[in-house]
C-alpha cells in the first residue's frame, strides 16, 4: 500500500502562518446518497461529495473534469452535526456501508450517505469530524455566533448572494463509482486529525495474563493462565502479523466470498448470509467437510452471529456467537457443530513510510472445551490438531499468507493531496458559497430530490492518485507514578476557601451503596489505580500513569426505569441535587447514562465538590464553558472487573470520547452541571450496551469521567469521578 504527499517549502511554510485560522482541508470522492421521496419510493444515486472546510457540496459528476458545474446539493457543517456509522447495508443487489447525519438537537434533521467499503466511510467520518472541529473552533473564537443565534431552516434552491474561494489541501477519498459498484475496494490509511484518538494501549489493566504456549506456521498461540477455569475452558488466542490495511484485512475477515475464503479459511470457507439484523449484526450459516480435519466423512454445518464495531482508535472488532435460526433447522445426512464463542480484534500497527507497507495486528481469541487442549500444549501432534478450535486458531495463519501471497491487496485506492500557496489554485474553478449560509449539511442531504437531479445519464468516471495519512503511535511509561490528588484539588479547586464538609449519609440514591466486595445490585466508590491516564510528558513521550484519587466525591447512584429515556433530571424536586444537603454544596456533576433497552433504564451518577472550582482551571472551563468544549474534551473509561470474557472484549479497555460518539447534551445551573449522556444515538453502542445488558447481573464494571488534557498546562490527567457497578439487577430500577 502505497502513499504520497505533495508538498513544497512555500505551502508549509504559508500553513504554518495561517495556523489554525485558515484549517483549509479539502475532501472529495464518490458517495451514494440514499433516503426516499415523499411517496416512500426508495432512491440511491451515485453522487460526489465535496467536502471544503466546514462547506460541502454534492455534485452529479466530478466537478474537476467539469469546470464550472453547479452543485445539486450544499450546507454547512454545523457543531451541533452527529455522524452515526450505521454500518453494512444490502442496496441495489450490493453491500455499502452507511453513514447518518443529524443534529443532536434537533433529530428531524438528518441524512444518509454511502461508502463502498468501510474503510472508505470511516475516512468520511473523519473528514466530516475535522469540519465539525473548524466549526467549533470559529464558534470558540465568536466568528459564528451570530449565526448561530439567526440560524433557519432555508431554501435550498435559493440563492447565495457572494463567493468565495477556499482551498488549502486537496484530499481525495475513494477510486471513483468504479469501485463504489464494487462489493469491496482496496483502501488508505487512517487520518486521525489532532491526536484526538487513543493509541494501541488500553487505558484499564485488565486482568488476562496471556503467555505463549506455542508458535505454528508463524503465528503465536497464547493461553490465559491467570483465568485458567479447569475442565469448564480456557481462553486462547492466536496472534499474527498480517501486511495489509487495517480497513481491508476488516473486509476480507467479514466478507462471504467463497473463491478468497477459500484461499484462506479451512473452517468457514462456505458462508452464506440469513438474517441480517441490521448494519452491525447479521446470522451466517456455513457447511464444512471434516475429512480435511480428521477424516470423519459426514458433513457438518453450524450457525453463528456476528457482530462487528469500530473504536475510536480505529480498531475493528468482531464477535461471534454460536447461533440458532428458523431459516437453517438442522438438515439430514449433516451434523450440527456449536461453534466455539470468538472474537477477532484487527489493530493496526505503527505506520511505515515505505509505500505500500501497512502492517495490522490481527488477534483471534475463542473459548476452547477441549480436553486435548492440555496435551498438545507440550506435544506435537495430538487429537486437538482434529478439532475445531484448532481450525479457528489456524485462520490467523491462513490470512497473514493469503495478503502475503496477493500483493495487490496491499495497493490502496487513489488518493491525492495538493498544497496551494493562495486560494486561486484551487483546481475546482466553481464558485464556493458565502461563509454566512446558514443551510446544514442534514438539511442539503436529507432533501427530496428532484428531476433533474434523480438523472445519472451524464455521470462520469473519474481516476486520483495516492495519500498519505496521519498516525500516532502511543506507549505507555512510568507505570509506577501515580497522581498527587492533593495537587490537583488545589489546581482545579479554590484551596483559599475551607473545605465543606461532604456527609455522604445525608445523600440518599435508589440503588444502594455496596459495604463489602461480594455485595450484589450495589455500587461503591473506587480508586483510580485501575485506569491510565496522560502524564506530565504525554505530549513529548505519550507516557500515561496510573490514576490517583478522583477529584469528586460520588455521593449516590439512581437507577431508574421509564418508556422514554428521562433527562433534566435536577431539575425534579425530589432530586439530590434540590434538597438541602444537595445545595450547601459548592458544585455537583451529574453525569444520566440513558441506557436503551425496553423499557429505558437511566444510571445516575452525582458526584460533589468539598470546594468552589477554581476559575480558569480546566474544571472551570468545562463547567462554564461551550458544549463544543465539552463534547470535545468529555472522556469515559470503561473497565470490566468482573464477567464473561466476551463481554470484557466488546466492552474493551480504550477512552472514549463520548461527546464524539453519542449525544451529551449539558445543563448548567446554580451549583451544578448534568450531562445527560444518549448512548442509544449510536447504533454502535446500542449493540454493546444490548449485548452488556444480558449478562449483566454477572458484571462488575468501573466507569472513570476524565476531561482530556491536551495543553502543556492541563497535563498530567486526573480522574474527575470514578464509580464501580456490582451484578445490577435491571428489576430493581425504580419506575419514574
Amino acid at each position: 500500500m502505497s502513499s504520497k504527499t505533495n508538498t513544497s517549502e512555500g505551502s508549509d511554510r504559508e500553513g504554518s502562518e495561517n495556523g489554525s485560522e485558515e484549517r483549509g482541508f479539502e475532501y472529495f470522492g464518490w458517495v451514494y446518497h440514499i433516503g426516499s421521496n415523499t411517496i416512500g419510493h426508495e432512491f440511491c444515486h451515485l453522487r460526489f461529495l465535496f467536502l471544503r472546510g466546514k462547506y460541502v457540496e454534492m455534485y452529479k459528476r466530478d466537478p474537476h473534469e467539469n469546470p464550472g458545474i453547479k452543485p445539486i446539493r450544499k450546507g454547512v457543517v454545523g457543531h451541533t452535526l452527529m455522524v452515526e456509522e450505521l454500518g453494512r447495508r444490502k442496496v441495489d443487489h450490493g453491500d455499502v456501508y452507511v453513514l447518518r447525519f443529524y443534529n443532536r438537537l434537533d433529530e428531524t434533521k438528518k441524512g444518509e450517505i454511502a461508502c463502498g467499503t468501510a474503510g472508505e466511510a470511516r475516512k468520511w467520518m473523519e473528514a466530516f469530524d475535522q469540519a465539525k472541529q473548524q466549526a467549533e473552533y470559529e464558534l470558540s473564537r465568536g466568528r459564528s455566533r451570530h449565526k448561530l443565534t439567526s440560524e433557519t431552516e432555508i431554501n435550498l434552491e435559493g440563492h447565495r448572494p457572494r463567493v468565495r474561494r477556499y482551498a488549502k489541501k486537496l484530499i481525495r477519498i475513494g477510486r471513483g463509482p468504479e469501485t463504489l459498484l464494487r462489493q469491496s475496494s482496496n483502501l488508505g490509511s487512517n487520518a486521525q486529525p489532532d491526536g484526538y484518538f487513543e493509541g494501541d494501549v488500553t487505558d484499564a489493566t485488565e486482568a488476562h495474563q496471556w503467555k505463549c504456549i506455542r508458535t505454528v506456521n508463524g503465528t503465536r498461540i497464547f493461553e490465559d493462565v491467570a483465568s485458567s477455569k479447569g475442565d469448564k475452558g480456557v481462553l486462547v488466542k492466536a496472534v499474527g502479523v498480517v501486511d495489509g490495511s487495517l480497513d481491508t484485512v476488516f473486509e476480507v475477515v467479514l466478507g462471504l466470498d467463497r473463491n478468497q475464503r477459500y484461499e484462506w479459511d479451512m473452517l468457514t470457507g462456505d458462508l452464506e448470509l440469513i438474517d441480517s439484523v441490521n448494519g452491525h449484526y447479521d446470522v451466517v450459516y456455513g457447511t464444512f467437510d471434516p475429512k480435511y480435519l480428521s477424516g470423519w466423512h459426514s458433513k457438518s454445518d453450524f450457525v453463528f452471529s456476528r457482530q462487528w464495531f469500530r473504536g475510536q482508535d480505529g480498531t475493528y472488532t468482531i464477535l461471534q456467537f454460536p447461533a440458532v435460526h428458523k431459516k437453517r433447522p438442522t438438515r439430514s445426512g449433516y451434523r450440527r457443530e456449536k461453534i466455539n464463542p470468538s472474537t477477532w480484534e484487527i489493530r493496526r500497527l505503527n505506520p511505515s513510510s515505505t509505500p505500500n507497507a501497512d502492517k495490522c495486528l490481527v488477534t483471534l481469541i475463542l473459548e476452547i472445551h477441549s480436553s486435548s487442549w492440555g496435551s498438545w500444549k507440550t506435544r506435537y501432534y495430538s487429537k486437538f490438531e482434529e478439532t475445531i478450535p484448532y481450525a479457528f486458531l489456524c485462520q490467523v495463519a491462513g490470512l497473514r499468507e493469503y495478503f502475503g501471497a496477493n500483493p495487490a491487496l496491499k495497493f490502496d485506492s487513489s488518493t491525492t493531496i495538493v498544497h496551494s500557496k493562495t486560494s486561486s489554485d484551487s483546481i475546482v474553478s466553481g464558485p464556493f458559497e458565502d461563509p454566512d449560509s446558514k443551510d446544514e449539511f442534514y438539511d442539503a442531504i436529507a432533501a427530496e430530490s428532484s428531476e433533474d437531479e434523480d438523472s445519472d445519464d451524464d455521470l462520469e468516471l473519474s481516476a486520483g492518485g495516492k495519500l498519505k495519512l496521519k498516525n500516532v503511535s502511543w506507549a505507555i511509561a512510568s507505570l509506577a507514578l501515580k497522581r498527587n490528588s492533593a495537587l490537583v484539588a488545589n489546581n482545579e479547586l479554590d484551596s483559599r476557601i475551607p473545605p465543606t464538609s461532604v456527609d455522604t449519609s445525608q445523600f440518599h440514591g435508589s440503588m444502594r451503596q455496596g459495604k463489602a466486595e461480594t455485595d450484589t445490585n450495589c455500587w461503591s466508590a473506587p480508586g483510580g489505580e485501575g485506569f491510565m491516564i496522560r502524564g506530565n510528558t504525554y505530549l513529548k513521550d505519550c507516557s500515561k500513569v496510573i490514576g490517583g484519587d478522583p477529584l469528586l466525591k460520588l455521593l449516590a447512584v439512581d437507577w431508574f426505569k421509564a418508556d422514554v429515556n428521562i433527562d433534566r433530571i435536577s431539575l425534579h424536586p425530589k432530586c439530590l441535587v434540590q434538597s438541602e444537603a444537595g445545595k450547601k454544596l459548592p458544585f455537583i456533576l451529574v453525569i444520566n447514562l440513558e441506557v436503551p433497552a425496553k423499557p429505558n433504564y437511566s444510571l445516575v451518577l452525582y458526584y460533589g465538590a468539598d470546594r468552589p472550582i477554581n476559575q480558569g482551571s480546566l474544571l472551570s472551563k468545562f463547567v462554564n464553558g461551550t458544549d463544543a468544549f465539552r463534547n470535545a474534551r468529555f472522556k469515559l473509561i470503561p473497565r470490566i472487573v468482573e464477567g464473561y470474557w466476551m463481554v470484557k472484549r466488546a466492552v474493551g479497555t480504550k477512552a472514549c470520547l463520548l461527546g464524539k460518539a453519542v449525544t451529551c447534551k449539558y445543563l448548567r445551573k446554580d451549583n451544578f452541571l448534568e450531562i445527560d449522556v444518549d448512548i442509544g444515538s449510536s447504533s454502535v453502542a446500542r449493540s454493546i450496551i444490548g449485548l452488556v445488558l444480558g449478562y449483566v447481573t454477572s458484571i462488575v464494571v468501573d466507569l472513570a469521567i476524565l476531561i482530556e488534557a491536551r495543553e502543556e498546562n492541563e497535563l498530567p490527567e486526573y480522574i474527575l469521578g470514578a464509580v464501580r457497578l456490582n451484578r445490577v439487577r435491571l428489576d430493581s430500577a425504580v419506575a419514574v
